[in-house]
């Protein structure tokens, strides 16, 4: 397979679309029901929605769920499955009035802009009261081991269509920076299937999430300026 080289010149549309055309991109169902743990009811807005996977589990929750992806394709496909999915670029302000969703949220999302920050912005602007985000560590422990030996980290490679390299510290200074508070964390962990050395990474990455979690997944309230 080719590997495609983002640049900001390059058309978003047509890179993802393509990916999913050539099921290139997989959902982590993982990140989406931590994510869904995170969510206690109400209407929400999932920008990057892909197929709507998030969307479902938030309607199975009796939740009221609308979505926005980038590529035409899977906004399509969405559809089909009876799901309220729109096309829309998420790096441009979207037709949404401010305060419309009690909840916005954005799986893993962050790591594919070259301005986060911006979009987090939106996310709050267009969120009544929580914002929900799934982002890859990029300095975990095991990206940092792979470092060591002069490897390039699974996440940082150009397949992966990653150009923005989130950490834990990164994370909660965006999140301030945009009056967000960080009330809640979900984070995953490597070995935690495994018995017993699992229960230890389970405890370690709620203490030191900025080298014991995978990924992060986080609740954020606004308050008020």
């Amino acid at each position: 397979m080719k590997i495609k080289i983002i640049n900001k010149n390059m058309d978003f549309e047509t890179i993802y679309d393509d990916a999913w055309k050539k099921n290139e991109s997989q959902i982590l169902a993982k990140h989406h029901y931590l994510a869904l743990g995170l969510f206690d009811g109400g209407t929400i807005l999932d920008f990057g929605c892909s197929d709507g996977l998030f969307l479902k589990l938030i309607k199975e929750k009796s939740g009221i769920g609308r979505g926005v992806d980038i590529s035409p394709f899977i906004v399509k496909k969405a559809k089909e499955n009876g799901l309220d999915v729109e096309f829309g670029d998420v790096t441009k302000p979207l037709n949404f009035p401010n305060n419309s969703f009690d909840y916005v949220s954005a799986l893993n999302i962050l790591e594919h802009l070259f301005e986060p920050e911006l979009f987090i912005s939106e996310m709050r602007r267009v969120s009544r009261k929580y914002i929900i985000i799934t982002t890859p560590n990029f300095a975990s422990l095991p990206t940092r081991l792979q470092v060591l030996k002069g490897k390039v980290p699974e996440n940082n490679t150009p397949r992966k269509h990653h150009v923005v390299w989130v950490t834990w510290k990164v994370l909660n200074e965006m999140l301030k920076r945009n009056n967000l508070k960080l009330i809640k964390a979900s984070n995953n962990t490597f070995w935690e299937e495994k018995p017993l050395i699992g229960l230890i990474t389970k405890q370690l990455v709620k203490i030191w999430p900025s080298l014991f979690a995978l990924s992060f997944t986080v609740k954020a309230e606004k308050f008020k300026i």
